[in-house]
């Protein structure tokens, strides 16, 4: 079951509702801050899903509480599909973390999952992006936010679309729904 933000009349702010499977209480959605999480080498561990299961619980010890996770979706490797599939998820969460703190901490469990960062796109065993902090916008010292990239790939917004749908763009000012339906890469995404 997918809820649809609300608005709040009182006071304007557009809401992921509380009822949503995995959302203890209302979600600001214009304050809201997603990661997306990306395997598709499993390194030590049994499964990229395992590994992808692991990070998540790792979030809470770097300050991260996850609020809403999506399933898990499938994927040919892009921009190499002779690479291992991709499996991706995305989460939507809360921190106390500013946007370059929470990029660190982020960093710091790619770091301990084995992320090797040697050529552009090569297999990876834990990616972690930050897709949006809010509605922030534009280059915030080196950080490209939101994620210049997201809105064009279904392994990201699909799965945003099963936990805040209604979620806006910051900049395309257009909904995970919308963006799942137009994306141009990885059209093959699935839940698994």
């Amino acid at each position: 079951m997918v809820e649809t933000a609300k608005r709040d009349d009182r006071n304007g702010v557009r809401t992921a509702d509380a009822s949503q499977p995995g959302i203890d209480a209302p979600v600001d959605l214009d304050q809201a801050v997603i990661v997306a999480l990306g395997c598709n080498d499993k390194g030590v561990w049994s499964s990229c899903r395992e590994a992808l299961e692991a990070a998540v619980a790792r979030f809470r010890s770097e300050g991260i509480d996850v609020l809403a996770r999506s399933s898990w979706w499938s994927s040919l490797a892009w921009p190499d599909p002779q690479d291992p599939p991709f499996l991706n998820g995305v989460v939507l969460v809360h921190t106390d973390h500013d946007p370059h703190a929470l990029m660190a901490a982020l960093g710091r469990i790619e770091d301990v999952f084995g992320r090797q960062r040697s050529v552009r796109n090569a297999p990876r065993t834990l990616d972690l992006d930050l897709i949006a902090y809010g509605r922030l916008s534009g280059d915030l010292d080196g950080l490209i936010l939101p994620h210049p990239r997201a809105a064009e790939r279904k392994f990201v917004m699909g799965p945003l679309t099963e936990i805040v749908p209604d979620w806006l763009h910051p900049v395309i000012d257009r909904s995970a729904a919308e963006l799942a339906d137009t994306a141009s890469v990885g059209r093959d995404a699935h839940v698994v």
